[in-house]
């Protein structure tokens, strides 16, 4: 699947586990909701290698996974490995060298999927970076706020809306997902600013009641429209 094959907006789900078990008893809670996309977090890949891929994507069967694999090198390799293994997108980082996101670019796309680069730890010209990731092809793009940063500056994705506006405003062509410490409350003015895809983590795997969350994430979506 291509980025541009997606219903936008979409809600993807972050399942940040390092038990596989665990992954799966919160995913069965939710899975039969309209999930956008499944993202097999970098932990659970971490933890369980490409096995995790493999079993999210059995297990949802037709709902769009994406393999977290925050690749910075041997993007072709990484690639395959993802979306071999049953992922439609991967992910690369913004902070990687334009050479190891084209090469994931290529490998993805010629499977049948494609990239997400994400700005997490990004320390440049968001904005300038973006440009040139179009440039190379580049159709989405992940505004994150990492969870250390959000534990030690009280920061989220929400206090990034001006951002994700002046790139939805001067960067138009590519999808914005946006991601780091949302909640159901957030996603109406996310939207607003320009995001497509909205990345709920915590809010939806740590909550007591996954699926009441899940349904107010995709209420706002649908009511944001």
């Amino acid at each position: 699947m291509k980025i541009g094959d997606l219903k936008l907006p979409a809600l993807q789900v972050a399942l940040d586990f390092t038990s596989m078990e665990e992954a799966l008893r919160i995913l069965s809670e939710i899975y039969d909701l309209e999930l956008g996309v499944v993202e097999v977090g970098t932990p659970l890949i971490k933890s369980q290698g490409m096995r995790s891929v493999v079993e999210i994507r059995n297990f949802v069967r037709e709902t769009p996974v994406l393999a977290d694999t925050k690749t910075v090198d041997v993007g072709a390799l990484e690639a395959e490995l993802a979306i071999r293994s049953g992922a439609d997108f991967m992910t690369t980082l913004a902070l990687a060298d334009d050479v190891v996101i084209e090469s994931a670019l290529r490998a993805s796309r010629s499977l049948g999927g494609d990239v997400v680069v994400d700005f997490i730890g990004f320390r440049g010209d968001i904005l300038a970076r973006a440009r040139e990731l179009a440039s190379i092809g580049v159709r989405a793009v992940n505004i994150h706020v990492g969870i250390d940063v959000q534990r030690s500056l009280g920061l989220t994705a929400a206090s990034l809306r001006d951002m994700v506006r002046r790139l939805s405003l001067e960067v138009g062509d590519l999808v914005i997902s946006v991601s780091g410490g949302i909640r159901p409350g957030d996603i109406p003015a996310l939207l607003d600013s320009g995001a497509r895809i909205i990345v709920v983590g915590g809010a939806i795997t740590k909550s007591p009641s996954p699926r009441k969350v899940a349904e107010a994430c995709l209420k706002a979506l649908k009511h944001s429209l």
